[in-house]
């Protein structure tokens, strides 16, 4: 039961990193849909950590190459999805107020996913492997 809870409140957390971004997007004072394109880095995060795991073998506690570049694109993915919202407030295509917003949801959706790896990321039965 509680892995139903953990799935409840993960979800939430993403519905709410979601609504910051159409914030962002959508109120009228800003009214410019360039922010949507993070969409493409909040599905791409989660992909080098994948592989990486499907790929290694955790028998040994020693860090490998694989596991180390997995971590260096997600965290490329990541700080470049909160670099872009700046890039473009920078740049005068969207407003301050939409960035922090954007921003705002940034911080939400990828704790929310890291919530997710954490939960559900031990090999016990209510993994995500067996998704």
């Amino acid at each position: 039961m509680a892995g139903i809870k953990a799935l409840i409140s993960l979800s939430f957390g993403g519905a709410i990193g979601l609504m910051f971004l159409m914030l962002g997007c959508a109120l009228p004072g800003y009214n410019e849909y360039w922010p949507l394109f993070l969409l493409f880095f909040y599905v791409l995060s989660p992909i080098p950590y994948c592989i990486s795991r499907r790929v290694v073998d955790d028998t040994d506690s020693a860090s490998n190459a694989c596991k180390e570049l997995a971590i260096f694109l997600t965290t490329g993915i990541v700080i470049s999805a909160f670099g872009l919202p700046i890039v473009f407030a920078r740049a005068q295509v969207i407003a301050w107020g939409a960035c922090a917003l954007v921003l705002t949801g940034n911080v939400v959706i990828f704790g929310t996913i890291l919530g997710f790896f954490l939960v559900f990321g031990s090999n016990d039965d209510f993994s995500w492997q067996q998704w």
